[in-house]
């Protein structure tokens, strides 16, 4: 740009022409437009005070400052649109050029834009939402330096590991310390850190470890079962990085290396004699870290947090995550699966079937083919306990375990009272329980041949003659009613018979029965 501001200066202190354009870098030409320009117009050296650069343009060259003059788009508005999913800057510059155009306004080209919008995000906020979006992303890893925790007992000096998750936007990070890096420790590591954001992102991008993934694919890889519960739990989903591409989480690699030098080495010269206070430790120096300012723009990764990412973050379940593990077992003959020196029924049908066993801290679920089959209270204490639902049994088992006396007792009281005083006497008066337990068997298998209210009958009769109930006299007194009540129609009908021919003796004289 022009400096006329200097030209009229310059020319104030009688300095050539040739001076002028060598001091203002611009040609002689341009520096007698400008002069003859400022005569015309009435403009000198001192200049008038608040006269800016562009109003003094526009005084001296308002055609210039036409041309010039272009739309600048509300960056604010595009800060926000950025924010939304699928939304690019392009998008927004093609929608920015439209209304410009409607409104016979000169737009800016799409690099001046960009440029605009750069420079607007490096001086007002915090985040640039050009490659990442608030809450798209979750970047976790395991950090790979260790810190120490000193057993006070035995002095042994233990190993910890810290786990890292990184929101790429605003580079607002936790980290929490564990003693290994297995399935348990990497699924509590993630539970902790959606409660420390508040919220769960739409995607986590892991490392392709074993505790994550048991298959690493680049367009269908295998995620580990209770990793894949954690994300249907969480509403989110997990797309590992590629296999030896730092680049797919370059955020989280980014801060691995910044923890590093900001919490273990900074922490170094201190004794921890346990993980808590480790991780308290650990907590504090991660606060400095999420609070120290940037560099080169305004806020800290904190406030970039606040402000830009926090909003968009999908919210908590209602329950934690409950951490379960799985194994494949075979069922036994006796229809139960073992898990940890426990025995947990299945149904009868699966036996020697491969089912799937979900254990969690008080659960103990079977599946197969992706259904559950039977679920059970996780047993604690002694080992060998059994855990078993009447309807896994088979049938014969089932009868078997109802072959007791309040079984027996309760059936007769269904049928009646005499049958029930009935199954009480003899239980009563039984001299082995087994045996009892065999006739009221026996009675009991009286009523698929004869009805309910018969056997009542019968036991009625029995009761009223003796005080001791045989099974053989019920069955007499069954077989007897059921006799006479088939054979009381046929001495009717013969009697009439008789009644209308005199002279005939009937069918009863000569002793047959008719059948």
């Amino acid at each position: 740009m022009i400096n006329y501001r200097e030209i009229l200066r310059l020319d104030a202190q009688q300095v050539s022409k040739r001076g002028i354009a060598a001091s203002c870098k611009c040609s002689r030409n341009m520096i007698n437009d400008v002069l003859e320009e400022a005569e015309k117009k009435g403009i000198s050296w001192p200049l008038p005070e608040g006269l800016g650069d562009k109003e003094l343009q526009k005084l001296l060259f308002p055609e210039k400052h036409a041309k010039d003059e272009r739309y600048l788009p509300d960056m604010d508005y595009v800060h926000k649109e950025m924010a939304k999913t699928g939304v690019t800057l392009s998008l927004l510059w093609h929608e920015y050029v439209l209304a410009c155009r409607n409104r016979n306004q000169i737009p800016y080209s799409y690099r001046q834009f960009c440029r605009e919008y750069t420079k607007f995000v490096t001086t007002t906020k915090a985040t640039m939402r050009i490659k990442r979006k608030p809450a798209e992303i979750l970047e976790v890893d395991w950090a790979g330096s260790t810190m120490s925790v000193r057993d006070q007992t035995t002095g042994e000096v233990l190993d910890v590991f810290l786990f890292v998750a990184t929101l790429p936007c605003s580079a607002y990070s936790y980290v929490e310390g564990f003693y290994s890096m297995n399935s348990l420790n990497w699924i509590t590591g993630h539970i902790h850190a959606f409660e420390f954001f508040g919220g769960v992102p739409q995607t986590v991008i892991p490392d392709n470890l074993k505790t994550g993934v048991d298959k690493p694919s680049y367009s269908d890889p295998v995620i580990n079962r209770t990793y894949q519960e954690l994300a249907e739990h969480y509403q989110t989903v997990i797309i590992p990085a590629r296999v030896r591409k730092p680049k797919d989480k370059p955020s989280v690699e980014g801060t691995v290396g910044t923890i590093t030098t900001w919490i273990i080495a900074s922490l170094r010269n201190q004794v921890f004699f346990s993980l808590q206070e480790l991780n308290e430790a650990v907590r504090l120096k991660l606060e400095e870290f999420n609070q120290k300012e940037f560099q080169k723009k305004k806020g800290s990764r904190l406030t970039a947090f606040l402000e830009e990412e926090k909003f968009a973050l999908l919210p908590l379940p209602a329950s934690r995550y409950e951490m379960a593990h799985w194994k494949k077992a075979t069922v036994q003959p006796d229809y139960h699966i073992a898990e940890d020196k426990m025995y947990y029924s299945v149904p009868y049908e699966y036996i020697k079937h491969v089912v799937e066993i979900r254990i969690t801290r008080t659960l103990v679920e079977v599946f197969f083919n992706n259904f559950r089959i039977a679920s059970h209270k996780r047993l604690f204490g002694k080992e060998g306990q059994t855990s078993t639902v009447f309807e896994h049994l088979p049938a014969k088992h089932q009868q078997f375990l109802m072959f007791t006396p309040i079984h027996f007792i309760e059936w007769g009281a269904s049928v009646g009272p005499s049958t029930e005083k009935a199954v009480r006497t003899i239980l009563a008066n039984g001299t082995n329980e087994k045996q009892a337990l065999k006739l009221c068997q026996g009675l009991s298998k009286l009523v698929p041949p004869y009805s309910e209210r018969e056997l009542e009958v019968a036991c009625e009769k029995s009761l009223a003659f003796s005080p001791r109930v045989s099974l053989n006299t019920i069955k007499t007194i069954l077989k007897t009613e059921r006799e006479i009540k088939t054979t009381t129609p046929s001495k009717t009908k013969t009697a009439s018979l008789s009644k209308e021919h005199g002279f005939v003796r009937g069918a009863d004289y000569y002793g047959r029965k008719d059948q």
